[in-house]
């Protein structure tokens, strides 16, 4: 059984687009490309390393694969270990278009991905990573499919932009498996799917009259 993880940049306010440059993605107006480049050292960027050392393959939307296709195969500079394992990695694209897929060991998923990924989940092989790829996450979430979240979330806020987890979201718990923080403020977390939210009360068991006023009020 395959496992999809995903490992994704966040603002505080949980925004996800164009982590790593200004021409990443500009669309709808975002004016903040490459918000993380000043909290990277070392120290971070080794958390990154641990994420990459695992044997994976990559699953991408076609946004997110085009920025790859035409980044990393050229690659040659100190992250050459990470584009060493993108480029070797089978990618798996879910995408509406079936034009031509350039980057060696690419593969489409045809017109209905969610169905091509269960099969291949249940399939041997690496896990599949996901990168970017916000409108495929929302997929994701959608069905399910996501069995392991890595999240770094960077301490600024950047208002509007593409999400993590984005309107419509299926309400779910979430289990915490590890976190750390980081000299620049960056925390990186890992967290797994724990089943549906779990409520409860800290109010008394007789509300007082008051409290019942307040609540008939909400009414």
């Amino acid at each position: 059984m395959r496992k999809i993880t995903t490992a994704t940049f966040v603002s505080l306010d949980g925004v996800m687009q164009a982590p790593g440059g200004p021409d990443e993605d500009p669309t709808g107006g975002f004016k903040f490309g490459g918000w993380t480049f000043p909290f990277f050292d070392e120290t971070l960027g080794a958390s990154l390393d641990e994420v990459f050392s695992k044997p994976f393959d990559l699953l991408l939307g076609r946004k997110t694969y085009d920025i790859f296709a035409a980044y990393w195969p050229q690659y040659s500079g100190p992250d050459a270990p990470i584009a060493e394992a993108f480029n070797k990695a089978t990618k798996y694209v879910a995408s509406r278009s079936t034009r031509k897929f350039g980057w060696k060991n690419s593969q489409w998923l045809g017109d209905d991905a969610v169905t091509s990924l269960k099969k291949i989940k249940t399939g041997d092989g690496p896990d599949l990573l996901v990168q970017g790829s916000s409108d495929l996450i929302q997929t994701l979430l959608k069905h399910g499919l996501v069995d392991e979240f890595t999240v770094l979330t960077f301490p600024l806020l950047l208002g509007k932009g593409k999400r993590l987890f984005g309107d419509g979201i299926a309400p779910s718990s979430l289990n915490l498996v590890k976190s750390q923080s980081y000299p620049t403020g960056a925390i990186v977390s890992t967290y797994m799917p724990d089943g549906p939210v779990k409520t409860g009360s800290f109010a008394q068991d007789e509300p007082t009259p008051a409290e019942l006023e307040r609540r008939k009020n909400l009414t």
